[in-house]
């Protein structure tokens, strides 16, 4: 706290584009307050409480990386890692929700272990730059995709996979605005660039009549029942083969997402350790508290973006996840075309990873290749990680360079190769 009043606070323009930062990444993740409880509920958890959970556990991650790791990185519930839970987990293996929330427990403790130990510097020195970059650059483009189908600016196509959206619609043109004005403020270095892009694309969605309705409505008094939530995990088939097969899935994910998107955005690498370890607490906490695992979310880039650099970011993101409790029925007033530009954009930005990666090898550009397609093209982070990960020690056998291998390396790719295997029998 002290380092804020001797640092950001003492200067005031500095406080301003902290705070600015922070409400500009609130607001582009602001969407999980809803989608996530939506998600959730395909596995049966009620989205009526699952959304309090959802605001418990972000405020709780925020605080931490504010008060401990004095980094500028939103934690919530998070896009890939949730639908893991609901559609992997739950829907395809058949499992109920309460022995995900148990998985979502074990995994959580294999991440503090990795993060509290020497393990956490082992496996950064064992996965190659180029697959760590690979992982910042496909959750980038699985941001681009959200963002694109947000906007309506493509959809499902009769004749391929994706087409491009209609122009004439007023939601596209809306998203069009939104993205132009974001562009063009951020490339003038307008302070709090992205914040007021949203509102003033808002403003112009509420009186063009362009507004999301509201998929639920959040009663406070179901704050009573949500004890309901509270420390369910189901350990009775802990040792069974579909427990422990998901527990690798989602310790993978979370640890490697993590890790990757960490070493992509935070502006002060000499943070990474503290926040990697408030991380993996708070997944902890998320799964205690009766939610999906949490994770960095990619949109802290949009608030580092905004000049966003100490925990105060993330401070100011906690207070508004609080404060969102009692003002959610103003959330659909921000459409998600206002949103979707942001998202977009953010994902573009990591994107630039992939300047790191040497496209010259071959045998490191692609499995990179395969982690960035597969990410967004699969819908499955797990996935995309899986065939990077198997692929990089396969080509460097092949290309006779073994020993340009770690053998953590070589025992990571086998393990997501058996991953894969197992996986498609569900």
């Amino acid at each position: 706290m002290k380092r804020w009043f001797d640092g950001a606070l003492a200067d005031r323009r500095a406080c301003q584009r902290e705070v600015i930062a922070g409400i500009t990444a609130f607001f582009a993740i602001s969407y999980i307050i809803i989608v996530n409880p939506l998600i959730l509920a395909d596995a049966g958890i009620p989205a009526e409480l699952s959304v309090f959970a959802t605001i418990f556990s972000s405020v709780i991650g925020c605080l931490l990386m504010a008060f401990v790791a004095d980094a500028p990185i939103v934690l919530t519930p998070g896009m890939g890692i949730n639908a893991f839970f609901t559609y992997t987990i739950c829907v395809s293996m058949g499992l109920h929700w309460q022995e995900a929330i148990a998985i979502s427990l074990v995994s959580g403790l294999i991440f503090v272990f990795v993060a509290c130990t020497k393990w956490c510097i082992r496996l950064s020195q064992a996965v190659p730059s180029s697959l760590k970059c690979a992982i910042t650059a496909g959750i980038g483009l699985y941001l681009v995709e959200i963002g694109l189908e947000k906007a309506q600016l493509i959809q499902r196509g009769t004749n391929s996979i994706i087409e491009l959206g209609s122009l004439t619609n007023p939601v596209a043109l809306l998203a069009l605005f939104g993205l132009i004005l974001s562009l063009a403020l951020y490339l003038r270095n307008v302070m709090g660039s992205f914040f007021l892009a949203i509102i003033a694309t808002s403003i112009v969605g509420y009186f063009a009549g362009i507004h999301d309705a509201a998929p639920m409505e959040l009663n406070l008094g179901n704050l009573a029942l949500y004890p309901q939530l509270l420390l369910q995990a189901d350990f009775t088939h802990l040792l069974s083969i579909p427990f422990l097969l998901a527990v690798f899935s989602m310790s993978m994910i979370m640890i490697f997402e993590t890790m990757g998107l960490l070493e992509g955005i935070l502006p002060d690498q000499s943070k990474f350790k503290k926040t990697f370890e408030g991380s993996a607490f708070t997944t902890m906490f998320s799964g205690l508290l009766g939610t999906s695992p949490t994770v960095a979310a990619a949109e802290s880039a949009a608030g580092i973006a905004s000049g966003g650099r100490t925990g105060l970011m993330a401070l100011t993101a906690a207070v508004l996840f609080a404060l969102s409790l009692f003002f959610i029925p103003l959330l659909s007033y921000v459409p998600q075309a206002a949103i979707a530009p942001v998202i977009i954009i953010t994902g573009a930005m990591m994107m630039q990873q992939l300047q790191y990666v040497e496209f010259n090898d071959f045998s490191e550009w692609f499995p990179a290749f395969l982690v960035v397609v597969l990410i967004p093209w699969s819908g499955s982070i797990s996935t995309g990680l899986a065939f990077g990960f198997t692929a990089y020690p396969l080509l460097k056998i092949m290309n006779g360079r073994i020993r340009e291998v770690h053998v953590l390396g070589y025992g990571l790719g086998f393990l997501f190769l058996l991953n894969l295997v197992f996986q498609s029998g569900f």
